[in-house]
């Protein structure tokens, strides 16, 4: 008699991940032979450094980098670390307790809630939000309390409304924001961490688009805030600002208590990074800030020329402060984010992602990326065009 596998409660209460299903549907468009533009997915386009590259080589062929790796990273990575977030953010972290390096900042945001979060307690999440952070909590078996994100406040969570939430325990925030590419004030950080410290709530702080913005303005750490070590801890990664999105290499930063819970949670789940990874990590951190500036201006460059162009057909679309997203209100015509997404697919073949697939408050959006390069850019606004 054939045996019946079921998945589990929790796999069965995860909502369909969007990604899946955006990646299915461009496959079938390509093996059909169209002409795909894809805004979808968040993957630079541009090749990760050179530099990077070459200390990789070097790395692995030393047989030292060929055995298990530290589980807290390679001294000389974690001290990089804390020398990198002395510059950039003035905080100074402990690089023995304060700092830990994940394969990639995605997994240590997975890891984290089984490490903080009992079966039942209220975390927090905005609402949209990074779909992980769902799955993350859901797994733990966290009982999750939306706080919508409104474009009349910034796209930040009301303060008043985190307030009235009882015994909540973790709140997960992220800025600059994922989907809709807003970022936060240091007056929001710091009414935030008083509320924190104030009810006792702990703060996971998801920073991975940190050095991707625009116009200068350069997105605050929720580590600088006075007292926020008691509370809060970070997310950071390389995958964005050195184009290493497949190399899978990132950290956590902040409470030494919280750091240490996640520490444990991986010592049960894998063993380090590949050692030859963290020494090109190392040479990514001393990446001349010049080449990051460039990288800067050609995201910029790419934003106000989608931008542009959208308005000038009459799409009002706002213009992102930091990350690599456009977060925009759907057309007029269309009544729901998924009908808007594959009527672009179906009609201009262009990928985008509709805005609930990040939340119910994400309804009446969609996403697209400026990871593809200006002249694909500038063929889907013609496409646009046609269709609007």
């Amino acid at each position: 008699m054939p045996i019946t596998i079921e998945f589990s409660d929790r796999l069965k209460a995860l909502p369909p991940y969007i990604f899946v299903e955006i990646d299915k549907a461009k496959r079938e468009a390509r093996a059909a032979g169209r002409d795909i533009i894809d805004l979808g997915v968040g993957d630079p386009d541009s090749p990760t450094f050179p530099h990077i590259i070459e200390a990789l080589k070097k790395a692995a062929e030393d047989p030292a980098n060929h055995h298990y790796a530290f589980d807290a990273g390679l001294p000389q990575l974690r001290t990089t670390i804390a020398q990198w977030f002395q510059k950039r953010f003035s905080v100074s972290l402990d690089p023995h307790a304060e700092i830990l390096p994940l394969i990639g900042s995605k997994e240590g945001l997975a890891h984290l809630p089984l490490g903080i979060v009992n079966p039942k307690d209220k975390v927090i999440l905005t609402d949209p939000a990074y779909p992980a952070y769902r799955a993350a909590v859901i797994f733990a078996g966290g009982k999750i309390v939306n706080v919508p994100l409104k474009e009349s406040n910034g796209f930040l969570p009301d303060i008043k409304k985190i307030e009235n939430i009882k015994e909540a325990k973790v709140m997960f925030v992220n800025y600059p924001n994922n989907p809709t590419s807003a970022t936060a004030t240091r007056e929001f950080f710091t009414q935030l961490v008083s509320l924190a410290l104030e009810k006792g709530i702990i703060l996971v702080s998801d920073m991975a688009y940190s050095e991707i913005y625009y116009d200068g303005q350069r997105p605050v750490s929720i580590l600088e805030i006075e007292g926020a070590k008691e509370i809060a801890i970070e997310f950071h990664s390389l995958s964005k600002t050195y184009n290493m999105t497949g190399w899978r290499i990132g950290w956590a930063c902040g409470n030494s208590k919280l750091v240490a819970a996640l520490a444990k949670v991986k010592s049960n789940f894998d063993s380090g990074i590949f050692q030859a990874i963290q020494v090109a990590g190392v040479a990514a951190l001393n990446t001349d800030e010049r080449e990051i500036e460039d990288l800067r201006a050609l995201y910029q460059e790419r934003r106000d020329l989608l931008i542009n162009g959208l308005r000038s057909i009459g799409w009002k679309v706002p213009s992102p402060k930091a990350a690599f997203y456009v977060w925009a209100k759907i057309p007029k015509g269309f009544t729901s984010s998924m009908e808007t997404s594959k009527a672009f697919l179906e009609n201009a073949d262009i990928v985008v992602t509709p805005g609930n697939g990040f939340g119910e408050a994400g309804e009446g959006y969609i996403r697209m990326t400026l990871t593809v390069p200006k002249d694909r850019l500038n063929e889907a606004v013609e496409r646009f065009k046609k269709i609007l």
